[in-house]
């Protein structure tokens, strides 16, 4: 062998020992690659079950909400006759105390009277307001 095919093959012993940390390098990171690449394939179909679980929660969901729509709607229905006839009982009770209110301004002057009358039994611990009030109604008969 000639001096020349002595250099060449130094040089490639050269070059292959400068390449194995290059090459040892290289394949623990396309070990690791390996590795993550399954683990990302296990987290990919854990994602694609949550993604599966999370629209049969919404579809659920939605039915619920629109049951429950649906029981408001009926409530609400049956709620209006209710309303009505509590508007009405408000308006008959308005009147009411409208006239009870103009009895008792009728009656304010009577109660003021100097003349006690005598109070019926058991009015003892009733305030000045309510005997004039009771006064008042008897005499308004």
């Amino acid at each position: 062998m000639g001096w020349f095919e002595w250099t060449v093959q130094l040089a490639v012993i050269l070059l292959l020992a400068a390449a194995l940390p290059l090459v040892l390098r290289l394949e623990r990171r396309l070990a690791a690659l390996r590795r993550d690449g399954a683990a990302l394939e296990g987290g990919a179909g854990e994602l694609t079950e949550a993604t599966r679980l999370a629209e049969a929660a919404s579809i659920r969901l939605r039915a619920a909400a629109e049951g429950s729509g649906r029981q408001l709607a009926e409530r609400l229905a049956a709620a209006e006759p209710l309303r009505d006839d509590l508007r009405y009982l408000v308006e008959r009770a308005e009147s009411l105390a409208d006239r009870l209110e103009a009895v008792v301004r009728t009656a304010r002057p009577l109660a003021q009277d100097p003349a006690p009358e005598e109070d019926p039994p058991g009015s003892a611990g009733r305030s000045q307001a309510e005997q004039a009030l009771l006064r008042a109604l008897r005499g308004a008969r």
